[in-house]
């Protein structure tokens, strides 16, 4: 009975981590660090959202949400991070690619893709939600013309609880 109590409070423990983002410093477009860990919203839910400046689907999915983000904001409070995995000699191609397009996003740079591999993820774009507690509520990858609405039903029903 004691193996099977510590194998279910070890399970819970996993479980629970698992949910919690990893800690990766990486750099905004200043060139100020942050560390994954503390990202957060002032209690609010936010997205996270991996591109990179060759992806065309990852460009078509920020640019939708472009369109409809200040009606989300305004709505939900929700930020989101928008995460560069352009490794280190393209790296100087996401500021202009985030100016031409107006993005309004919090933008980090994970050109190592630490934070990427540090959450499992194989392919992009690939979106999380985090509510405002910090864990990780919704993943989902690829992207389809429409699939923003996906996104900020997951957060409305975050905002709502």
């Amino acid at each position: 009975m004691k193996k099977l109590f510590f194998l279910a409070t070890m399970l819970a423990f996993v479980c629970n981590a698992a949910a919690q983002l990893p800690s990766v410093s990486l750099k905004d477009l200043s060139g100020k660090t942050v560390n994954t860990a503390e990202l957060k919203n002032d209690g609010k839910p936010f997205i996270i959202d991996f591109f990179a400046t060759w992806c065309k689907p990852c460009n078509r999915e920020l640019d939708a949400i472009a369109e409809v983000y200040e009606d989300w904001q305004e709505e939900t409070g929700v930020k989101i991070f928008a995460v560069s995995i352009d490794q280190a000699q393209n790296i100087n191609k996401v500021k202009p690619l985030v100016d031409n397009h107006g993005w309004e996003y919090e933008v980090l740079l994970d050109p190592n893709s630490d934070f990427k591999r540090a959450l499992g993820i194989q392919m992009i774009p690939y979106v999380l939600i985090v509510d405002g507690k910090g864990n990780i509520v919704y993943k989902h990858n690829g992207y389809t013309d429409g699939a923003e609405q996906e996104l900020i039903e997951k957060v409305r029903e975050l905002v709502k609880k």
